[in-house]
């Protein structure tokens, strides 16, 4: 007769996926009631360690672990190729817009020296211990980067939810009392941008998982090709200079880079790569959006909200053409 503990335990294995429960669910089930004794296992229940691997073994074999079936050797690939290049955009991002500022702020006199330097000196501990981490703490981006190409993969991670904590601070400010929230949508897309990716790596980047690979050049080539098109970006077209014109340019360059490359040499590209591309382009252009309605009745707006509104023009465009390539990609696989 099945105890209740066991009907427990097997109520908990459902969050793994079905493939893995066929093969292992009742050599599981053994070893979790092989050590209890039978009379008490209708008073007992999984513990919190016990659920908490379930369910992390469960996010696992979902994302291409050894033995998995096709689809989801394909979310796996897709997830670390998504991971890998929001990382790099992000690490970019990271290193070329603190350059520039300090550029600016120490070549353009004392004024801009002293309004730069105030952000750390003029409102109190908190504000100059929060203006430091936003400066120091994005740079785990570049960690992470190279550390995933390293194969690195607990410094990897660590890098990456480093680098994601200050853009909760913007949600997390209000509850000190120091200002509100002005433009929310812009604040929470920043924060899926941060999140989603540092989540996927360490969620896709499990033990089983492949080394990340680049799919052309070298890990500090692709990088410094990247930072220039951010720099370029930033100085020679700043016509909407916020935090997602940089990331955004950068992934048009990348898109059409893929799409040109997936369509002269099919068989070479990785698989999921072009989905993984599209989740990025979505997130861009949902930040995009976010960054450019507020703007958009605004008296002397134009040319922000004008380049804005082709960026976004631009993110739509390529991240449905990626879509259907991706789906050509996975058919003729």
């Amino acid at each position: 007769m099945t105890t209740l503990l066991e009907a427990r335990y097997r109520t908990v294995l459902r969050l793994l996926p079905a493939y893995y429960r066929r093969e292992r669910e009742e050599e599981m089930v053994e070893t979790y009631l092989e050590d209890l004794d039978r009379d008490i296992q209708d008073q007992s229940r999984p513990t919190l360690a016990e659920v908490a691997s379930i369910a992390a073994l469960g996010v696992r074999s979902r994302l291409g672990a050894a033995g998995a079936p096709r689809r989801y050797v394909l979310l796996g690939s897709g997830a670390r190729l998504f991971a890998l290049a929001a990382v790099l955009l992000l690490a970019a991002s990271a290193v070329v817009e603190p350059v520039l500022q300090l550029t600016w702020s120490f070549t353009r006199g004392g004024g801009e020296r002293r309004m730069f330097l105030a952000d750390f000196t003029d409102h109190g501990l908190l504000a100059a211990t929060v203006a430091v981490a936003q400066w120091i703490l994005p740079l785990g981006w570049a960690v992470a980067y190279f550390a995933l190409l390293y194969d690195r993969r607990r410094l990897a991670r660590i890098g990456a939810l480093v680098a994601a904590v200050p853009s909760v601070w913007p949600l997390v400010r209000p509850l000190t009392g120091a200002t509100v929230v002005t433009e929310p949508a812009f604040v929470v897309t920043l924060a899926l941008l941060a999140w989603l990716p540092a989540l996927a790596l360490c969620a896709a980047l499990h033990r089983d998982a492949p080394p990340a690979r680049l799919p052309a050049g070298t890990p500090g080539l692709v990088f410094m090709a990247t930072c220039v098109v951010t720099g370029a970006s930033l100085v020679f077209v700043p016509v909407a200079d916020d935090l997602v014109w940089g990331p955004a340019n950068c992934f048009v360059v990348a898109a059409l880079g893929r799409l040109l490359w997936s369509a002269r040499r099919a068989a070479g590209v990785a698989p999921g790569g072009a989905l993984a591309l599209a989740a990025l382009g979505l997130l861009l252009l949902a930040a995009r959006v976010a960054a450019v309605y507020p703007w958009l009745r605004v008296p002397g707006a134009g040319t922000y909200t004008g380049g804005g509104l082709a960026q976004t023009a631009a993110l739509a465009l390529l991240t449905v053409l990626l879509m259907v390539a991706g789906r050509r990609e996975l058919a003729s696989r």
